[in-house]
């Protein structure tokens, strides 16, 4: 056996396990096959030794002869490059009867129980190289969460949409209520802040003519960390010149339905015990008559306020009756939308970037979408009026801290934006459902911890 710097032309474990599919027990092909991989099992009977090899695509048996590979100095956790002949075991296990066997890297560490794998889970998220090395579903679970990012930027694309790159830096932060990450630009001698959401430099785009954009990629905000939040998460934001709000509900239901399908191959998806079946049409309820089913709506703030705390919720936090609400909302109504449903004509108080409804001022046009009890994303048909949305982010600033007006984004405005459709979707919380996983760490490679106490 010889080290090598490269292993070229191999071929997938899977294809060659499926190459063996007409064999029968003992038999083998007349042709030769190369794969690469990891060395993860080792068993001897007298000359034959026998290793389980490990790719992306799958496991397959190395049958070794050391009288025609010589002796095998192999250990667990190697990397090895092989060539041979596709053949079935006298137990008819699909292999690969090994004429020669290349170490390309040695493991220098032991391996966690081979059998069992890697079951600690705070060592899966601290070491996700040993996670994604020992454990099968692991790797299973990020392919999948690649195939639905492709699939939606395949949709996306094919209905016109183009890709674009916005600043994670910004000198200003906007597009949501929340806390930023603050950092400092010493050639530029300014503050700087990651950025929270990439809506207002994707609406400029739309001002510019772009018309139809998206952007698959990373926000961040300063805030809790919980099953479903993450300080730094992924984030699919677009807008639809020519659009309003109810052109982005029937695309984001088109949308999901066929990554389901793409991704998955059915639309039924199982979390927390139940199914969940993301097939159009969805559910719509109105966000005030959701409310109204708890028997929890009302524009008087001491009245809500009053209701809240009698149901044992804390309201100490809650500033304003926006507040108030949208904690009444979030409490009560948001697990309680288990199946695929639409929410929409939020509070003009809770949107300060959606249009008010034709027939009331105190409406927006304005919806989110849940499933499994979980919201998924936000959309709104957008304010397209300079002076409307200067008084907004007025008003904004005023009730709520850190929300801040963007003179630059009003401007842009003032230069005549289209009517337009905007929506977000949070990329991890959609893994999490199609997955079954009940926490947003699980399905981020690197997600952020405290520090390691050991």
């Amino acid at each position: 056996m010889t080290a090598a710097k490269r292993f070229p032309d191999r071929d997938a474990i899977a294809d060659v396990r499926s190459s063996t599919d007409g064999l029968e027990a003992g038999g083998e092909l007349d042709e030769t096959r190369r794969l690469a991989g990891r060395v993860m099992a080792r068993r001897e009977m007298g000359k034959l030794a026998f290793l389980d090899l490990v790719d992306r695509s799958g496991r397959v048996q190395l049958m070794c002869d050391t009288g025609r590979v010589g002796e095998i100095d192999v250990r667990l956790g190697d990397v090895v490059g092989v060539a041979g002949r596709p053949a079935r075991s006298r137990r008819g296990e699909p292999s690969l009867m090994v004429d020669e066997l290349t170490v390309l890297a040695r493991n220098t560490s032991p391996l966690p129980d081979t059998f069992h794998g890697l079951t600690d889970q705070e060592t899966r998220y601290r070491k996700r190289y040993l996670d994604l090395l020992m454990n099968e579903e692991s790797r299973e679970l990020f392919l999948l969460r690649a195939r639905v990012v492709t699939a939606i930027r395949r949709f996306l694309d094919e209905d016109g949409f183009v890709e674009v790159e916005t600043p994670v830096l910004q000198p200003r932060y906007g597009g949501a209520f929340a806390h930023p990450f603050v950092t400092h630009s010493n050639e530029l001698e300014t503050d700087l802040y990651l950025r929270i959401a990439t809506e207002l430099y994707l609406k400029r785009l739309i001002v510019g003519g772009l018309e139809r954009v998206y952007e698959i990629g990373k926000d961040f905000r300063n805030e809790s960390v919980s099953y479903k939040h993450q300080p730094e998460f992924t984030m699919l934001e677009w807008y639809e010149a020519y659009a309003d709000f109810r052109d982005t509900m029937d695309r984001i239901e088109t949308m999901l339905e066929r990554v389901a399908l793409e991704a998955l191959g059915t639309t039924v998806v199982r979390f927390r015990g139940g199914e969940v079946d993301l097939k159009r049409p969805w559910k719509r309820l109105g966000f005030v008559e959701s409310l109204e089913a708890h028997e929890l709506w009302t524009r008087d703030e001491g009245e809500l306020r009053a209701w809240l705390t009698e149901r044992g919720v804390d309201t100490e936090a809650d500033k304003d009756w926006a507040q108030l609400v949208d904690h009444a909302f979030g409490h009560f109504v948001e697990p309680s939308l288990l199946e695929p449903t639409i929410v929409y004509g939020h509070p003009v108080e809770l949107s300060p970037f959606a249009r008010v409804t034709d027939d009331d001022d105190e409406t927006t046009e304005r919806f989110e979408y849940f499933a499994a009890g979980m919201e998924l994303g936000n959309a709104y048909t957008e304010i397209n009026d300079a002076d409307e949305q200067q008084r907004r982010f007025d008003e904004q600033s005023e009730h709520v801290e850190g929300v801040r007006g963007d003179p630059d984004y009003v401007e842009a405005l003032s230069y005549g934006m289209p009517p337009t459709g905007g929506l977000g979707l949070g990329i991890d919380r959609l893994v999490m459902l199609m997955s079954g996983r009940e926490t947003i760490r699980d399905v981020i490679l690197f997600p952020a911890l405290r520090p390691d106490p050991g």
